[in-house]
């Protein structure tokens, strides 16, 4: 059985101090105040009066690691800090994700509407390789563990996968993870495409549930939350809703499924709607809106006012009104680990441009891989009655 804790650190220092006789208390109150003191004093009164426009330039230059240590200064930014860091969280969407061959406790944050570059120093992802991001969080696989971290938070979740016998570090998983609906327990998700093992844990039980494929009818491809339900896609394109104890599929009578020679298949939810892309690398992009009210497969012309983000070995997502943060409606963003730019094209695969990010510079001897899109503002929630 697995065990999943979150690391809670908690310092306590302790010193000791010679009581004072009244003499020496006294003569420590006539003491005068040094010239480095005053101005020291006069320098965090300057600090703390600073209007907030400016410190908003300020902040705008900062590293995510000089953010958690801006709201320290004083008790003007720590205030200013809470404003800032609420609205930088849901206006940040997406971020590129990168990391470089030698900076391998560093991950990089791109900006593409920005076109800025943030930097997370982080010395406890040694030994760990990157499986995805989900609700917040990005996941990363160890032999032995998982260590879920939403780097705006610094929040930390490590959960013992000994109970897996499929080894996450060295085998490509897709990973998922969901909050239940007004709580903070959660699920989490893994599909090893190697073994086509289907992995569910649930924190209020502390232990992991495995559906193998070897033998099986179906074999499960990708999965999605919509509206607090958990739908998963086979290879042969039926979809059903995923059972969290049992990890079953009760499967959707849907009209006009169309015949997958390829299952490059991704299931994809945004505002409300259920979609399936059908991806063959330079050759085929298709994408499909699921009606669950007329329970039938529609193909898609355009994307209308969505946007979707994909890569060669990363989930598809999806975002509504993507002019709001700098990116082009009915376009797909694509990235590769073997490019060093995004490239957009339309539904029809015809290239619209290619934005390479400026400022972004590896370390020395190093280069950079484009890992995977992250959303800091979406947070999946599912609804146990829905999804036992």
């Amino acid at each position: 059985m697995g065990q999943g804790n979150e690391d809670d650190t908690n310092q306590c220092n302790r010193s000791k101090t010679l009581p004072r006789t009244s003499k020496s208390r006294n003569r420590s109150k006539a003491l005068p105040l040094t010239s480095s003191s005053s101005k020291l004093m006069k320098t965090e009164a300057e600090y703390s009066e600073l209007p907030w426009d400016i410190l908003d330039i300020i902040s705008k230059k900062l590293d995510f690691d000089d953010l958690f240590q801006f709201a320290g200064v004083c008790k003007n930014w720590r205030t200013f800090h809470k404003v800032f860091w609420r609205n930088f969280m849901s206006s940040q969407a997406p971020l590129l994700v990168l990391t470089s061959s030698y900076a391998k406790k560093a991950y990089f944050f791109v900006s593409m509407s920005e076109q800025k570059v943030y930097r997370s120093k982080l010395d406890y992802f040694w030994g760990l390789s990157y499986a995805g991001s989900s609700s917040c969080y990005l996941i990363l696989a160890g032999t032995d563990k998982l260590l879920l971290m939403n780097p705006f938070t610094r929040t930390k979740k490590v959960i013992s996968t000994l109970a897996i016998q499929d080894n996450l570090l060295y085998m490509y998983c897709q990973p998922l993870i969901a909050f239940a609906k007004g709580s903070e327990e959660f699920i989490i998700v893994v599909l090893c495409k190697h073994s086509y093992s289907l992995h569910i844990y649930q924190s209020r039980h502390s232990c992991w549930v495995t559906y193998s494929a070897w033998g099986k009818p179906w074999m499960v491809v990708d999965y999605v939350v919509l509206n607090n339900t958990l739908y998963a896609i086979t290879e042969e394109g039926k979809i059903g809703v995923l059972s969290l104890n049992s990890v079953s599929l009760r499967f959707l009578e849907l009209k006009n499924t169309p015949k997958f020679t390829f299952f490059w298949l991704n299931l994809v939810s945004c505002d409300g709607q259920l979609l399936v892309v059908h991806h063959i690398p330079m050759s085929k992009f298709d994408v499909y809106k699921i009606d669950l009210c007329a329970m039938e497969w529609i193909r898609l012309e355009t994307l209308g006012d969505l946007a979707l983000f994909y890569g060669d070995d990363t989930n598809c997502y999806a975002l509504s009104n993507p002019g709001r943060w700098g990116y082009q409606s009915d376009s797909v963003y694509y990235i590769s680990s073997a490019l060093r730019e995004c490239k957009v094209y339309s539904l029809n695969n015809k290239l619209k441009e290619c934005i390479v990010p400026s400022g972004l510079r590896p370390p020395p001897r190093s280069r950079f891989y484009w890992l995977d899109w992250y959303f800091p503002h979406v947070r999946d929630e599912v609804d146990y009655s829905l999804v036992e």
